[in-house]
């Protein structure tokens, strides 16, 4: 695998890094994060319409660029730098996925263009308990005439409140584990459907609680086949797990950056505190913590690539489980450890509101657990390698 980026590569990351710099900068940040949609609407519209990055990943032959996986994470990356405020993570890596992965053409037709223009936003709703496993897959699917109907709760639904399109995972009723998942596209605003935005810790990223009561679908709304789901969500959401470990890498990076500046300003018996050399050597530490999550994050994206494209290789695709685990444990355990030691050099106005890095502190604990804490990763990884040695 080639790790370094293409011509191509770099004038994304520069273009990306650019206009991020511009838009989402600490004062359009917090105006987002306290509005009522939790982003900018005409700033999502311009992503979409000038940038197109919603389209990125998505085949031309549904109005997208066509490109791959590893340039949607170079933009995620800055996304994560910027803390930018936006349904893309919920819609390009949570939905997109999962409609490119399960859908049939006529399907991806309806929807993947949709997607690419900006005229809608998606997200996945899967877990009705605090887990990411297939057995906090509750809501029940009944098939009913032609259709379905869905019942249950739907919790930790990222940008549930303002999406327009549902990524729904159900189950048929009695069965367990990976048995008898169905995956489900939804219009949000169908009748039965009760969504609830619910406050969390941190303000930048929104999450919903959706309340499903009688909910009926045609036939069309079904993904794939009837009960056969489960594949199809398991990768999707080891890809988003790809995604959320390169915004964190980001978030790092910004917080290490952050954090050398405010030092180098800082002035402690008539000199700037980066000259402490045991400051120096905590930077060290955090910058080596970057590195390495940013390897594991494009080693992840690299791999994820192969799996999302029809011609690409089989036996790369196959190590997609390890690699997202490896790259979500590492770049949680970073993000989190960077976003702590930037508050300590601070001097602990870092958490005081007129300062940022509280907001990345936020971001960072959240994202830790959200699609799983690293010791559960760290698990799988171990009951993997140690399946294949047996």
């Amino acid at each position: 695998m080639e790790f370094a980026f293409s011509d191509e590569q770099e004038m994304i990351r520069t273009s990306a890094e650019g206009f991020l710099a511009a838009v989402s900068d600490s004062a359009a940040v917090r105006a987002a994060m306290v509005s009522e949609r939790g982003f900018d609407e005409a700033l999502w519209q311009r992503l979409c319409r000038e940038m197109y990055w919603p389209a990125i990943h998505i085949p031309e032959a549904y109005g997208g660029l066509g490109l791959g996986f590893v340039e949607l994470v170079i933009l995620l990356e800055q996304m994560g730098r910027s803390l930018l405020c936006s349904p893309f993570f919920a819609t390009a890596c949570m939905a997109t996925p999962a409609l490119l992965l399960a859908a049939n053409d006529e399907q991806k037709r309806r929807w993947l263009p949709l997607i690419a223009d900006g005229s809608l936003t998606a997200t996945l709703a899967f877990s009705s308990a605090n887990g990411w496993t297939a057995e906090d897959v509750q809501v029940t699917a009944v098939p009913e005439g032609e259709g379905f109907v869905l019942d249950g709760i739907l919790k930790h639904v990222l940008d549930g409140h303002s999406a327009d399109l549902l990524i729904i995972a159900a189950r048929t009723p009695g069965s367990t584990g990976q048995a008898g998942i169905s995956l489900f596209a939804v219009d949000a605003n169908r009748a039965g459907i009760e969504r609830q935005r619910v406050p969390t810790m941190d303000q930048t990223r929104r999450q919903a609680r959706l309340q499903l009561k009688g909910v009926s679908l045609g036939a069309n709304c079904l993904l794939g086949q009837f009960g056969a789901g489960w594949p199809y969500l398991e990768r999707v959401l080891q890809l988003a797990c790809i995604g959320l470990a390169a915004e964190q890498t980001g978030g790092a990076q910004q917080v290490l950056d952050l954090s050398i500046a405010y030092m180098q300003e800082r002035q402690q018996f008539g000199r700037a505190i980066a000259s402490f050399q045991a400051l120096k050597h905590r930077a060290a530490d955090m910058m080596l913590q970057v590195e390495c999550a940013r390897s594991a994050s494009y080693y992840a994206a690299c791999v994820a690539q192969e799996v999302l494209d029809p011609q690409g290789d089989s036996r790369v695709a196959a190590e997609l489980p390890l690699a997202a685990a490896l790259a979500k444990a590492q770049c949680s355990e970073t993000y989190f450890h960077c976003a702590s030691e930037s508050i300590q050099l601070h001097g602990g106005v870092g958490f005081t509101w007129e300062y940022d890095p509280h907001l990345y502190f936020k971001r960072a604990r959240a994202s830790e657990s959200f699609l799983g804490l690293p010791a559960w990763h760290r698990e799988r990884i171990a009951v993997a390698i140690l399946g294949e040695q047996s």
